[in-house]
């Protein structure tokens, strides 16, 4: 039996398409969209400047979506850090109302905000991320040995031209040179021909690129070694997945896609009953204890409470017990509900600056696991612990749910005395 299994589970029909991913049988991931839907972040557009905010450094594009895209004045100077002027000019000297100009959504719209738009422009691709300007070379921080970094840089710095970016994923760890030389090139010439299709004249505003639909998308980026095994509901779909991931170098991933006896295997593996006790406000842990989470527009908090556990040798112990399975669970919840922005965890108070590092170090490793970018702060003076999270679009629950028509979404009604 493995120690960590790794599962996908895809379920299409004619409308919509889930993909879920389970490690050791809990769900970490959930994706649910039309079938043949994209996602707005990373399309690339042919906007119009509308309003220049001089006091704000930022001017609005019309990008053709309900609400104008905001593009901030950092994203219009050189992405490279080295590049950038040592003061700011005003943005009205880099664009005009009425200017043509070319942008890609890095943030789709939320609430009543619109999207995020930059002229940083990337374009993903199997085991990397192009960048035509940012003049950088990355690795995905998912790879720690020091000498795999150092040789996949190298890689890439062979195959970029003066000026180009690069960031190196997971995926092109134990991958040939040749590989990523040949992602490389795909995307260099993807990125020529877009800017061939920007002078070309058309309407304006238009969208001018986005990236593969849902499935293909997912599938490129959660489909790994690390990946067991990843089960469909249906011959059509076992055909259709093959011929996604068909490649020489794929023989290996192909042989791990499997066919379910169970049509809907979502439910047979336990996905929507996990999935909706994931997104309630209160949620058990394993042990017994309990997770508050309450999200405001600006941060996400959770608090986290022994509940019925009780624990057998002393006090300190339980609440360590308790809040080293809270620090796990509160990982998989950032991931399974997509919480952006900032987040505050109030553990229970521990009297030992060792139990709080070890608690701390715990978050710290399950949220390397997170193909989002997260950034654990640390501990405040308040005895908080403060994070980030990169917030690309509206939480899970905040798509799935809507506020009670009774209380207004606050949880309390008048009361009757």
């Amino acid at each position: 039996m493995l120690l960590h299994m790794k599962r996908i589970l895809v379920k299409c029909n004619e409308e919509h398409t889930e993909v879920a991913v389970q490690e050791n049988g809990k769900l970490m991931e959930y994706y649910k969209g039309e079938r043949n839907q994209g996602q707005l972040a990373g399309n690339i557009y042919i906007g119009r400047v509308v309003r220049v905010l001089q006091g704000m450094q930022s001017a609005f594009v019309d990008i053709g979506l309900e609400r104008n895209g905001f593009l901030y004045i950092d994203d219009l100077l050189p992405a490279h850090m080295d590049k950038q002027p040592k003061e700011k000019p005003p943005i009205h000297d880099l664009v005009k109302v009425g200017q043509q100009i070319m942008v890609q959504v890095v943030k789709e719209p939320v609430g009543t905000k619109g999207a995020r738009v930059t002229t940083h422009f990337s374009l993903p691709g199997r085991f990397g991320v192009y960048m035509p300007f940012a003049d950088y070379i990355g690795v995905s921080r998912k790879i720690d040995g020091a000498a795999d970094r150092d040789r996949l840089k190298r890689m890439a710095e062979r195959h970029l031209r003066p000026g180009e970016g690069f960031i190196v994923r997971t995926a092109a760890l134990g991958e040939p040179e040749e590989a990523l030389a040949d992602n490389l090139e795909e995307l260099r010439v993807r990125w020529k021909q877009l800017e061939k299709i920007s002078q070309s004249d058309g309407d304006v505003p238009r969208k001018i690129y986005s990236d593969l639909e849902m499935l293909p998308r997912l599938l490129r980026d959660l489909f790994r070694d690390d990946v067991q095994e990843l089960v469909v509901g249906s011959e059509r779909m076992l055909q259709e997945v093959r011929g996604l991931i068909a490649s020489p170098r794929s023989e290996a991933l192909a042989e791990r896609v499997k066919l379910s006896p169970h049509p809907d295997l979502i439910a047979e593996y336990g996905v929507e009953k996990q999935l909706e006790q994931g997104l309630r406000r209160k949620v058990w842990l394993d042990n017994g204890g309990y997770l508050i989470v309450d999200r405001t527009e600006a941060l996400t908090v959770f608090d986290v409470n022994t509940g019925k556990y009780t624990g057998s040798i002393d006090l300190e112990q339980t609440v360590f017990d308790t809040n080293l399975e809270a620090a796990r669970e509160i990982a998989r919840l950032l991931r399974l509900r997509d919480i952006g922005g900032l987040i505050i965890i109030d553990f229970i108070d521990m009297e030992t600056e060792s139990s709080r590092q070890q608690v701390l170090e715990e978050l710290i490793r399950e949220t390397k696991k997170d193909r989002t970018k997260t950034v654990v702060v640390g501990w405040t003076k308040l005895g908080l612990v403060e994070l980030t999270r990169k917030k690309v679009r509206d939480s899970k629950e905040a798509a799935a749910l809507k506020s009670c028509p009774t209380c207004g979404g606050n949880g309390f009604v008048e009361s009757s005395n």
